[in-house]
């Protein structure tokens, strides 16, 4: 009994049928189908990039422009004539350097204690047993779901009271720890294990020692989302500096800026002046996100093996 060898051509395997189930579809179908999909999904995400960065975009061009030019063609890109004109008039015709060093005085301080106080207040509540534990994180879950405006006219009369209105103890102090903050740490915290502060402890270091020196290094992703919200938050807080100052040489940025909106230096729309200062003031925020942004992403040090 001889064999017949037959031979079966790629596009046939690809619809050859298996004994008792359906045929499978050709292999040159589905990548088409898949290739179509990627395209859609590449086309969607093309779509909402421009729709998010062209503002970013318009303001950067408008800035270059001349006030006529900007009222003319509000949304143009490219400036019929280019002019740093704008920029010229901010840092030496106005107060924008004055705004610009007391906001960056405020959002450097404002960082730096939040990133001390919420790590110490979130290792507090994830580590340490003590009574009333349970209820102190019941409020701060509670005051993460109270509006911020409803807190400033307490916080102007408390600012008052204290005597710290028109400094920069009362723009700074009320703002260096915040109750997202202490949540973001208590919850990184609770995940390293308690494995890894025996060791320290039977070395006979103490509370302190073992926060700051095993645990917080060890903290490094959440640290660097609380650097980011806390730099971004206190650079763009505008309500708080409102009720806690009136002084025009403790203006900082967001209040400057809302007050070019309303025609502070001169007549028109200033359109250039204004998104000039708001294109500035998006740098530091910016800049600051692409620094971390790597580390973010490479935040896998520390990891703990048990």
């Amino acid at each position: 009994m001889t064999a017949t060898a037959s031979t079966v051509s790629p596009a046939t395997a690809t619809t050859a049928t298996s004994p008792g189930g359906p045929a499978p579809r050709p292999v040159r179908r589905r990548t088409t189908r898949s290739l179509a999909a990627t395209s859609v999904s590449y086309a969607i995400l093309v779509v909402l990039a421009v729709v998010y960065i062209m503002p970013f975009l318009i303001q950067v061009a408008t800035s270059f422009k001349t006030d006529a030019d900007a009222t003319a063609n509000p949304v143009s890109l490219i400036p019929q004539v280019w002019t740093t004109a704008a920029y010229t008039k901010l840092f030496l015709n106005s107060d924008f350097p004055i705004w610009f060093m007391n906001s960056a005085i405020v959002t450097v301080c404002v960082t730096l204690g939040r990133v001390f106080f919420n790590s110490l207040a979130g290792y507090a509540l994830a580590r340490l047993h003590f009574r009333g534990r349970g209820f102190v994180f019941a409020a701060l879950v509670a005051v993460m779901s109270v509006p911020m405006v409803v807190l400033l006219i307490p916080k102007f009369l408390v600012i008052n009271q204290l005597g710290m209105y028109d400094s920069y103890s009362g723009m700074i102090l009320p703002l260096l720890t915040d109750a997202a903050g202490v949540f973001i740490m208590k919850g990184f915290f609770e995940s390293i294990p308690a494995s890894v502060e025996e060791q320290a402890r039977i070395d006979g270091a103490g509370t302190f020692r073992v926060f700051w020196s095993i645990v917080l290094p060890m903290a490094r992703p959440a640290l660097i989302t609380i650097i980011i919200l806390s730099f971004q938050g206190s650079w763009n807080e505008l309500a708080h500096f409102i009720v806690s100052t009136q002084d025009p040489a403790l203006t900082t940025l967001t209040k400057g800026v809302a007050g070019l909106a309303s025609g502070q230096l001169s007549q028109g729309s200033q359109y250039p002046i204004k998104l000039a200062a708001a294109a500035i003031m998006t740098i530091p925020v910016a800049v600051l996100f692409f620094i971390f942004q790597r580390r973010i992403m490479n935040s896998s040090d520390g990891a703990v093996k048990e």
